[in-house]
């Protein structure tokens, strides 16, 4: 039975949305970042976070991690489009290729005395995360892992003190032997 076009739309703007983790590789020369951030900006896609970095000084290649959301159709038309930039090499998807490592860098200043103070410490040890500066009223936390440790961990420093947190975004790679 065929459903009217008004049908359609319904359901593809009720697709849930999705958290995908791109990484994109590119000639590592100026103006490349700002024309893959165009692309996203122009369209209205979000970055809910963006990491980039030179990984091979002798080609001239950077890779570039971008994490965001939207419908699968969405994603799709993010990767296509990408692909298509002249200064992209390779573009993959390491939500869906399946196996891939997820890291992630923050260091979290909490304030306080006393009591929660210790129970900062507590946390930290039980996270692994590292004191990287101490004083007699805060401390600054240097933790890594996958966002959903990092935010856990940011949680519950939130009622014991937590004045600022700075986060790297995502840096993600495939696990085995073969590479982008």
């Amino acid at each position: 039975m065929n459903q009217p076009a008004s049908a359609y739309f319904l359901e593809d703007r009720h697709d849930p949305n999705e958290t995908h983790t791109l990484s994109v590789l590119v000639a590592n020369e100026p103006g490349v970042l700002a024309r893959v951030i165009g692309l996203f900006s122009g369209r209205g896609y979000n970055i809910e976070s963006l990491t980039v970095s030179e990984t091979e000084h002798q080609k001239h290649v950077s890779r570039i991690t971008i994490v965001t959301t939207g419908t699968p159709m969405v994603i799709e038309q993010i990767k296509h489009q990408l692909d298509r930039m002249i200064p992209v090499y390779r573009v993959v998807d390491m939500t869906t290729a399946g196996r891939a490592i997820e890291r992630e860098l923050a260091m979290v200043k909490v304030r306080g005395t006393g009591d929660p103070r210790v129970e900062s410490l507590r946390l930290a040890e039980a996270f692994r995360a590292r004191v990287i500066d101490a004083s007699t009223e805060s401390f600054v936390f240097e933790i890594t892992g996958n966002t959903a440790k990092i935010d856990q961990f940011i949680d519950l420093m939130k009622p014991l003190g937590l004045v600022e947190v700075s986060r790297t975004g995502v840096a993600a790679i495939s696990r085995g032997p073969e590479g982008m």
